[in-house]
């Protein structure tokens, strides 16, 4: 995640959209690994740790979260783990975003006041490429995610000419 240094301008702050944030892509991570599993029995969290390349006590916390959201569900048990609450195609990536950084953190902030010249003009491009990054965050599912890498890997074609 790249660190963004904020121009304070007024009564706002007018920032570039916000890149989401390593807990976020952690979390994406988990509900794309329970989405490409598409298991009809729970999976342990070091399964999901490992496949991913999380951090299992970090994987932990995400996914008790997430459990509270109704994305995901979690067994106890010998057996148990955690599976997708409904399925993949129900499921956004907005939603995910949305739980774990917030709707508003999803962009930054466009400030309602300016003092420098061209901040006006900044605000309305930024406005734009957030509203463009909105559409694609919400009209994404769990399922076209999947899809898109099966896709890639299908298509894959590895070279092992030396």
């Amino acid at each position: 995640m790249v660190k963004r240094q904020q121009q304070k301008t007024g009564v706002g702050t007018i920032v570039p959209p916000v890149m989401v944030s390593n807990k976020c892509i952690y979390a994406l991570r988990a509900v794309f690994e329970l989405s490409l599993r598409n298991a009809a029995t729970p999976v342990r969290t070091q399964d999901i740790a490992s496949a991913q390349g999380i951090p299992q006590r970090f994987l932990e916390i995400i996914l008790a979260e997430l459990s509270h959201t109704g994305i995901v569900y979690s067994r106890r048990g010998n057996n148990g783990g955690y599976a997708l609450s409904r399925p993949a195609d129900q499921i956004t990536v907005a939603e995910v975003i949305d739980y774990v950084q917030g709707h508003q953190r999803r962009f930054g902030f466009v400030g309602a006041t300016s003092v420098t010249v061209g901040d006006h003009a900044f605000s309305e491009m930024w406005k734009k490429v957030s509203d463009a990054i909105s559409g694609i965050y919400d009209n994404t599912t769990f399922a076209d995610v999947v899809d898109q890498e099966a896709a890639r890997r299908k298509a894959y074609v590895p070279n092992y000419a030396i």
